[in-house]
């Protein structure tokens, strides 16, 4: 019989990462052997145990899975590493990919799909979920300078649909649990970055563009 593939999940959402675990340990040729809820733990763990594939969710502190797949691939270049996220543009899954990762999915994915993409990455292939893979297929060799969304981080990303929404900077950082300097501070980032001189007008713009938000 052979081994089988150990898989690490870091998700800060200890809930999601429990129903992966179960999810996926009911494969046979699947074994999660840790959770993580952070990526400074992450880290220390693929030190430690070098699990054949990492599921990162992209949106986790310290720092991201971004920047946590850069560092694992360093300490354990063997390890894949597949993106989970709930943003669906195609500019962050080039962004991990351009750190290392194999794959990426995003939460809204079917099981069999968070299945293949560990199948193929142990096999040396990328995989994209079918949700973006249409839009990633067409973007992902051109270069995204101009593309305004892509400007953006996931925490801005994430505000930015709440400013859609209409929600005010102390509603905002109610929601997500981040103080309204804060909110502030990533208002200010996305006006400037989006080149826009106000809500309203960020909010306009939002509306009469085609970004997908």
């Amino acid at each position: 019989m052979t081994n089988k593939i150990s898989i690490m999940i870091v998700d800060d959402h200890v809930l999601v990462a429990e129903m992966w675990a179960e999810i996926i340990n009911s494969d046979p040729r699947f074994s999660v052997t840790d959770i993580c809820d952070n990526t400074d733990k992450a880290i220390e763990m693929v030190k430690l145990n070098r699990p054949d594939i990492v599921i990162m969710d992209i949106n986790i502190q310290p720092i991201s899975g971004i920047d946590a797949t850069k560092q694992i691939k360093k300490i354990s270049p063997g390890t894949k590493v597949i993106g989970v996220s709930m943003h669906n543009q195609p500019s962050f899954a080039k962004r991990m990919l351009k750190s290392g990762a194999q794959g990426y999915v995003t939460k809204s994915s079917p099981k069999h799909e968070m299945f293949d993409a560990i199948t193929a990455a142990i096999n040396g292939k990328i995989y994209i979920c079918k949700e973006i893979q249409e839009n990633l297929s067409k973007q992902i060799l051109i270069e995204d300078e101009d593309n305004s969304i892509s400007k953006l981080t996931e925490r801005e990303i994430e505000i930015l649909k709440l400013i859609k929404e209409g929600l005010s900077s102390k509603e905002i950082g109610e929601k997500i649990y981040l103080s309204f300097r804060t909110i502030e501070v990533h208002r200010s980032n996305i006006l400037r970055k989006l080149n826009q001189k106000n809500t309203p007008s960020l909010i306009k713009f939002i509306n009469n563009s085609s970004l997908d938000i």
